[in-house]
């Protein structure tokens, strides 16, 4: 470990530049506010002896910002993963989530997942490009819509985890402090059914409804989950119908599948799309299917484990992984193309996507600390 390495002396500086990021509120449908988030991130790698690459968004989303150590070239290095996007709306640090500081936590939207994480990576990365201490070239990419699946990023995050020898993953810790080794495959369809409509009083005979088929489809698909195998399935979303006294016309759905392994996937992949319509006279559209490969940890991600834990010992922090998460990430994609990948290496909190969200502020230093420490001995 280099003696820039981070101590109790930069919690202050370290909190000051978390504020700085989670104030800028950065929902993923708000191509703006990410952008204004980008804007932020790109403005302080200014003064950095490195390569700044930003790449306009598609899709109507925000923008790729990716960040690399002079030396990066072609030679296979290390790649740094965090997403600027939240889930929250405008308006949430101004009313239930206002950024504060209580005891241990420290509040804020987006703050656990994952600008907390995000901007230590940043600050490690920062240490690391400054001092020249990586023994490999170092790439940061910060993409704009993790939160709804990384449909504009996931060709970027492929294309970078293919020049990676290792990636690091800067979601939020688990279970009081563990990294993450392994995530569920993630799945997700949208389900509408088209009935026939007719009025609900004198014509009741006349109508097929569309509710009525969508709710026995709602049943086979929850009934598919198999806590056993680790499959669990959930529909979120329900809308349809257009009045009380109406035979429902149309009703749409939005289906998740989380499984354990590819195979699995592909099993109840195949079972969601191969639903039919127990009504005849109603059709059934299904679209969607598996978009998140599962994260399975394999011996390469136990090794990138084990010098974790040696990074950790030298400073006192004990670093354990927790069991396969049912939570998706980016790390999703870059484990399955093969690539040693490391999850949860960001800031420790809870609350997730609440109210409440908060980090620790205990977990500042030691997983700035961490994150540094890979950087600096993976090679």
């Amino acid at each position: 470990m280099s003696s820039s390495s981070f101590d109790a002396t930069d919690l202050d500086r370290l909190i000051t530049g978390i504020q700085s990021w989670v104030e800028i509120e950065s929902p993923t449908s708000d191509t703006a506010a990410v952008n204004r988030m980008v804007d932020r991130v790109q403005a302080d790698a200014e003064p950095l002896p490195i390569v700044v690459e930003r790449t306009a968004g598609t899709g109507g989303r925000g923008d790729i910002l990716t960040l690399r150590t002079r030396d990066a070239g072609d030679r296979p290095g290390i790649l740094i993963l965090s997403h600027l996007d939240t889930v929250h709306p405008i308006g949430m640090l101004a009313g239930p989530l206002r950024f504060r500081r209580d005891g241990d936590k420290l509040y804020g939207p987006g703050i656990y997942d994952m600008k907390g994480g995000a901007y230590l990576a940043f600050a490690a990365f920062a240490a690391v490009a400054s001092g020249n201490n990586a023994r490999l070239p170092v790439s940061f990419l910060l993409t704009p819509d993790e939160e709804i699946g990384s449909v504009t990023s996931r060709d970027a995050i492929e294309a970078e985890a293919k020049r990676a020898r290792f990636v690091l993953v800067t979601e939020p810790a688990r279970d009081g402090g563990k990294i993450v080794t392994a995530r569920k495959g993630v799945g997700r369809f949208e389900l509408t059914t088209t009935g026939v409509p007719a009025h609900s009083g004198s014509r009741h005979q006349d109508g097929h409804s569309a509710i009525k088929e969508m709710a026995r489809q709602v049943l086979a698909i929850e009934g598919m989950t198999d806590y056993a195998r680790g499959v669990t399935t959930t529909v979120g979303m329900i809308n349809g119908g257009t009045a009380p006294n109406v035979i429902p016309q149309y009703c749409h759905i939005t289906a998740d599948l989380r499984v354990r392994e590819v195979k699995t996937g592909e099993e109840f992949e195949s079972k969601i799309l191969s639903l039919q319509p127990a009504d005849k006279d109603v059709k059934l559209t299904i679209t969607g299917g598996m978009n998140r490969p599962p994260f399975e940890k394999t011996p390469e991600i136990e090794a990138l484990l084990k010098q974790a834990q040696t990074v950790g010992r030298a400073f006192g922090l004990d670093v354990k992984d927790t069991e396969m998460t049912g939570g998706g990430s980016d790390g999703n994609f870059t484990a399955a193309l093969g690539v040693p990948t490391l999850d949860g290496l960001g800031i420790d909190g809870e609350g997730a996507h609440t109210e409440w969200e908060h980090a620790y502020i205990s977990s500042i230093v030691p997983r700035a600390k961490l994150i540094q420490g890979l950087l600096e001995t993976l090679g």
